[in-house]
């Protein structure tokens, strides 16, 4: 069966056109104007606007073993609800993903489950090179370090630049790294436990994980990066000072790429005092000047493109004493009306925030036919409908964790429809809820 969907305002590579779309068996089969379609399934969506879904490549769906905060059903309905059609899942459910198998296992999970496409990361430390070097770059997105720990006394792997060099020099995967300095957290925890005790202020998290902390991190991963010439990526870059750290170069032709995060683009360090420690990431929300210099590192060409960082916790878990509190939030259902803001606010273009959520991820991943709106490619779709605010009040949410930080913000747009593989996958705040995603898949060749 054939949809068609007419009069529609397409938004696809820069440009903004009314016309008309065929799909057909998962994917666009035409666009044009003036369509016609014997036998098809007729969706007038004039006034509305057509994108490709976001895809977005940080995301903590929590299970297995973690499935208390949410999990694969859960958070998928979630974020098609948000105009995301494709996801990248970390690695640090448990147990963590180390080997294939069990890999594998979140695969079989997903493909019965997920109502958005998926990939998943293969988790590495420093226990595992072997089996994390064995992956097909084909079938899975990447590795990465990403909520895990490099050995039994915790860190991050940019911190570990001996392993580094000895990863870098035999991996030809894409590598996704978070980066900050954790002995310079440390020493400022210190100071701030000197000053407030167990008690540290919420907004005293952007001074504790600090600019210098994400720069000097950076800044070592870009370096061995360029001297080896991996394919590198940097999630949630939080800083004005780290894009500096990153070339203007043509996307297709970039060796190391980085992301930046909708809460960074949202939300600035006085938004603490409102939100207190529903908005504690790491890396931290940090200043006016960063927030304003990450959308600048986008429009620039420095920085690539833009992610969730979805991580969900009960609200038990965001409440407590400053050491006891989980960092992260759940962010996807909430994905595009949050960007969509920043669009009526004039701080985004529509063409690029398609640009930045869908375009910009499929080719920095050599995704296969998907990202734009281009006939034979996946039809992967949102349908917007602009200027028509709404005001979040927690009675629609899919999240398992029941709450969201954006609760009673006022959005100015919202997403009315979303198509997974060209069947309706969300419509108007009802889940089609027998709609499945697919295993994304990528060019074998990450150069």
């Amino acid at each position: 069966m054939r949809t068609l969907i007419k009069n529609a305002t397409l938004v696809n590579e820069g440009t903004c056109f009314v016309g008309d779309m065929v799909i057909n068996n998962h994917r666009i089969e035409k666009i044009s104007t003036s369509l016609t379609c014997e036998n098809a399934t007729i969706l007038d969506a004039e006034g509305l606007y057509l994108i490709p879904g976001m895809i977005d490549d940080q995301v903590h769906f929590r299970e297995p073993g973690l499935t208390h905060k949410g999990t694969i059903r859960s958070e998928s309905m979630a974020a098609v609800a948000g105009g995301i059609t494709s996801f990248m899942d970390m690695p640090n459910t448990l147990p963590h993903v180390l080997n294939l198998a069990l890999l594998e296992e979140k695969y079989a999970i997903a493909k019965k489950d997920s109502m958005a496409n998926y990939s998943f990361f293969m988790g590495i430390n420093q226990n595992n090179l072997e089996d994390a070097l064995r992956i097909d770059n084909r079938l899975i997105c990447g590795i990465t370090d990403d909520g895990l720990y490099f050995d039994t006394k915790g860190g991050l792997m940019c911190n570990q630049h001996d392993y580094l060099e000895k990863l870098f020099s035999r991996c030809d995967s894409l590598i996704a790294l978070h980066c900050e300095v954790e002995s310079e957290i440390d020493h400022q925890k210190q100071v701030y436990e000197q000053k407030f005790g167990a008690d540290i202020p919420p907004k005293y998290h952007a001074l504790i994980r600090s600019e210098k902390a994400c720069f000097e991190a950076t800044r070592g991963v870009v370096e061995l990066a360029r001297k080896h010439k991996n394919r590198v990526h940097i999630f949630h870059v939080s800083t004005l000072k780290e894009t500096e750290l990153f070339d203007d170069l043509p996307l297709a032709s970039k060796r190391i790429t980085g992301e930046a995060c909708i809460h960074h683009l949202y939300f600035n360090d006085r938004d603490y005092d409102s939100k207190g420690s529903l908005i504690q990431w790491n890396p931290s929300i940090k200043t006016e000047k960063d927030r304003i210099g990450l959308l600048n590192g986008l429009k620039n060409g420095r920085i690539d493109f833009i992610a969730t960082d979805h991580a969900p916790h009960t609200l038990k878990e965001k409440k407590g004493r400053y050491n006891e509190i989980h960092s992260g939030a759940p962010l996807v259902q909430h994905a595009l009306p949050a960007l969509l803001n920043l669009v009526s606010r004039g701080e985004l273009t529509l063409t690029e925030l398609v640009q930045f959520t869908s375009h910009n991820v499929a080719t920095a991943y050599r995704m296969e036919n998907r990202g734009f709106l281009r006939e034979g490619y996946f039809a992967d779709l949102v349908l917007l409908k602009m200027n028509d605010p709404w005001t979040e009040n927690h009675k629609n949410l899919a999240y398992h964790c029941g709450w969201s930080p954006f609760f009673n913000e006022r959005f100015m747009n919202r997403v009315v429809c979303t198509f997974v593989n060209g069947e309706i996958a969300y419509k108007e705040g009802k889940w089609n809820e027998r709609s499945l995603g697919m295993r994304l898949t990528f060019n074998k060749d990450r150069r």
